[in-house]
């Protein structure tokens, strides 16, 4: 007589802190923006279409697998939904092929709002075998960091990750995101706090991040050499590098002891070099950035 079979348990499903601390191990800190500007689908001898921005993402896509020196990518949304249904149905084959390859996929869509709406974009983007499904999403806490609570929720339990907007590289965020609140503190500190603590169980790296601009001086919004060492467990997404003036060589000056989780976002110093240089400038930018974050 057969006895009863034990049920098998649950696979553990891996935490996107724990997938890009190891994407940081193996490949490095270099982050490859896809962005297929219309210049640069010019440039390329793309069309000027949803097929040309498909075209353009797979190459990146294609470089950096190859190259194995880069192991995270982030499409920009906007390019891709420039072109409507053609344009998603785009972004689709290129997140597809992006997972394909093995790469951590970043989408940057800057989604955020409240209630079942932030239900509606964690189905889009954090939800396994959902079409657009990325393994992080930037988003934006304008409506409060608590109304993002069902983005926060689906990543948590599908193993994805947020990036939210504290610090931007644009020029014109600074009137708003260093404004105080009445207790004193920055609206990007309040942000920051805000995300940290849904990091609070981890021992490494959390599955929440924050957007903080290396263009930006940080004790400008609020952060204090303290302050930053209380994020320790808090991935940082930083774009800025490259045409928007950001040097590798600073990124220990102006993120401090959040240096070694930095995600190193570099897009169209890359791009310029053309499908058939962007191996090469994948490997050479990955080194520079590799020289500075061990």
């Amino acid at each position: 007589m057969s006895g009863a079979q034990t049920a098998s348990p649950p696979t553990r499903i891996r935490s996107f802190g724990e997938r890009l601390d190891a994407a940081f191990g193996a490949h490095g800190h270099l982050c490859v923006g896809i962005d297929p500007h219309p210049y640069l689908l010019e440039q390329w001898g793309l069309p000027g279409d949803a097929n040309g921005t498909r075209s353009f993402g797979l190459a990146v896509v294609a470089a950096a697998a190859a190259s194995g020196r880069a192991g995270i990518v982030k499409p920009q949304v906007a390019f891709f939904e420039a072109y409507g249904s053609a344009g998603f149905a785009a972004l689709e084959d290129v997140l597809a092929a992006a997972r394909e390859a093995g790469l951590l996929v970043i989408g940057d869509a800057k989604r955020g709002d409240i209630g079942s709406t932030n239900d509606g974009y964690a189905d889009a983007w954090l939800t396994s075998g959902s079409p657009l499904e990325v393994d992080a999403l930037t988003v934006t806490a304008f409506t409060g960091v608590g109304a993002l609570a069902p983005l926060f929720d689906r990543a948590e339990a599908n193993g994805k990750g947020l990036f939210v907007l504290s610090a931007t590289s644009n020029p014109e965020s600074g009137a708003l995101q260093t404004a105080r609140t009445g207790a004193g503190e920055s609206v990007s500190r309040l942000v920051a706090d805000g995300v940290a603590a849904r990091n609070t169980d981890r021992t490494r790296l959390g599955d929440f991040g924050l957007v903080l601009g290396a263009t930006k001086r940080l004790d400008d919004y609020g952060f204090t050499a303290d302050s930053l060492r209380g994020l320790s467990t808090t991935p940082v997404l930083a774009p800025g590098f490259g045409f928007q003036g950001a040097e590798y060589s600073a990124i220990p000056h102006i993120f401090g002891p959040l240096a070694p989780d930095v995600v190193v976002s570099v897009s169209r110093s890359i791009l310029q070099h053309g499908p058939t240089g962007l191996a090469a400038a994948i490997d050479a930018d990955a080194a520079q950035v590799g020289e500075v974050i061990s």
